[in-house]
């Protein structure tokens, strides 16, 4: 049986992709490699995040992390909503301005320049701080300008657990939660300045323990910072929500099998130059550890969310959601992938075909597979209708930079028929990251334009990403 991971494509992206004549229409319009956003499907994820909120009955804010994809389109259509929007840069911060959002529904995050903190300042955005720095920095602000306070959240890292012992990673942001007592200083020296919000964190790892252990580490400091005279009122939990990119458990659970097999020599080789993603023979025996996203999750975005606020406190015995209610804090989320499930696709174009290698107009940066790790077959679009092969064939996929290791997977990817130039390769849910977060104009190739698709009038329409805005004219709804 072919190793397939076949990808998991709901509702209108599911419609968009049977529209053939259309997606070979706009490829030959606007070249390829071609990204197409779905502004309504974003609409509907923050409903399902908002969800989440109620049945716990939370108050607090959505807030999309910007650095998930630069679009206008998705961008603008979120501006329309009740949720927030997290910039990590002041082009973000810019962007999200221009885009439509009043600044108390933004919030500022990641290093940020004097010009970054002071554009936040001035506009009024939430700033969600790293260190005690940082702080001083953005109240010297505020007091030589003579803006009004600044409401202010503190990015809080290095969570102990209680109890069972649960490994963490040390982290580059945050402030040590082990000890806070600079952190309450630093607030009470700049009361007049800085309006504390609440405090935050944001861990890289999909690890549901991890961030329980986070969430109680922030409600202990919400209780310090009381007992100091303080008033905090929220507690932000980042993002790392997930996506669920497969439509079957079982084909992940086969092909990384399937690569054990292969590292071992046991069958052969699924991948480029027997690359093992992160695992090695060893006299026979595999060593090391798989280092790719979970591409098939049973618990993601919004339900992870929901598993997280169920989760009991290892110190209290009560679901944490039901501590945040019994505390009257609101809840703060930063997702960035998970609001953008299946919000998009990149069509790349067949340009040559050699036994079993396919070079396609477009490369590892226009998909960024490789670099966040996820594994996943692109869709077939035939340029003209063929009968299905019966069985299916193996293909590595390269890309159109003159460097040897521009694939756009490592992985060897499964069609149910030979691709033919011409004919479009389509990878599905890229919106998250994967679809202009690493690319880049290298060798003068061209970068991906992006078009917003959406149904209207009977059928589907699209505009030009910068062209999108989300209001109804002559034409209908954009």
């Amino acid at each position: 049986m072919a190793p397939y991971l076949q990808p998991r494509v709901e509702d209108d992206l599911r419609s968009l992709l049977d529209e053939h004549a259309l997606l070979h229409q706009l490829v030959d319009g606007l070249g390829s490699p071609l990204n197409l956003v779905l502004p309504d499907r974003l609409v509907r994820n923050v409903a399902a995040f908002r969800a989440v909120h109620r049945k716990h009955h939370l108050g607090g804010g959505v807030w999309f992390a910007h650095k998930a994809n630069r679009s206008h389109a998705l961008v603008r259509a979120l501006a329309a909503t009740d949720a927030g929007i997290d910039v990590a840069s002041l082009g973000e911060l810019q962007h999200a301005l221009a885009a439509g959002f009043a600044p108390e529904r933004i919030m500022a995050t990641g290093p940020k320049s004097p010009e970054f903190l002071w554009l936040a300042a001035r506009t009024g955005a939430v700033v969600n701080a790293d260190s005690t720095v940082e702080l001083a920095d953005l109240a010297g602000i505020v007091a030589a300008h003579g803006l009004p306070p600044v409401r202010v959240l503190a990015r809080l890292s290095g969570f102990a657990s209680t109890g069972t012992n649960v490994l963490t990673r040390t982290s580059r942001f945050g402030i040590a939660a082990g000890d806070l007592t600079g952190l309450w200083e630093t607030l009470e020296k700049h009361a007049g300045q800085l309006d504390f919000l609440g405090v935050a964190y944001h861990l890289d790892t999909v690890g549901l323990p991890e961030k329980a252990i986070a969430l109680e580490g922030c409600l202990h400091a919400m209780d310090e910072a009381h007992q100091r005279g303080l008033r905090p009122r929220a507690v932000d939990v980042g993002g790392g929500f997930g996506v669920n990119y497969l439509a079957d458990a079982r084909q992940w659970e086969a092909w990384t099998s399937e690569l054990t097999g292969a590292v071992l020599g046991r069958r052969p080789p699924i991948t480029w130059n027997e690359h093992g993603y992160g695992l090695r023979n060893e006299g026979g025996t595999v060593r090391g550890a798989l280092s790719v996203y979970p591409a098939h999750r049973s618990v993601a975005g919004p339900d992870y969310l929901d598993r997280l606020l169920s989760t009991p406190s290892a110190v209290h015995r009560r679901p944490l959601g039901t501590l945040l209610l019994d505390s009257l804090y609101d809840l703060h989320t930063e997702p960035g992938r998970a609001l953008l499930d299946q919000c998009g696709a990149t069509a790349l174009r067949v340009e040559e075909v050699r036994g079993d290698l396919v070079r396609l107009a477009g490369n590892g940066g226009d998909v960024a597979l490789e670099q966040h790790g996820v594994l996943m077959d692109p869709i077939l679009v035939p340029r003209t209708r063929t009968e299905q092969a019966v069985d299916p064939s193996g293909f590595f996929l390269l890309g159109n930079l003159c460097l040897e290791a521009d694939l756009l997977t490592r992985r060897k990817v499964f069609l149910p028929q030979p691709p033919r130039p011409g004919d479009l390769l389509v990878f599905v849910n890229t919106a998250g990251y994967l679809m202009d977060f690493s690319a880049g104009d290298a060798l003068m190739q061209p970068t991906a334009r992006t078009v917003a698709v959406s149904r209207g009038g009977g059928g589907w329409r699209w505009r030009l990403d910068e062209q999108y805005w989300p209001v109804t004219g002559r034409e209908g709804t954009a």
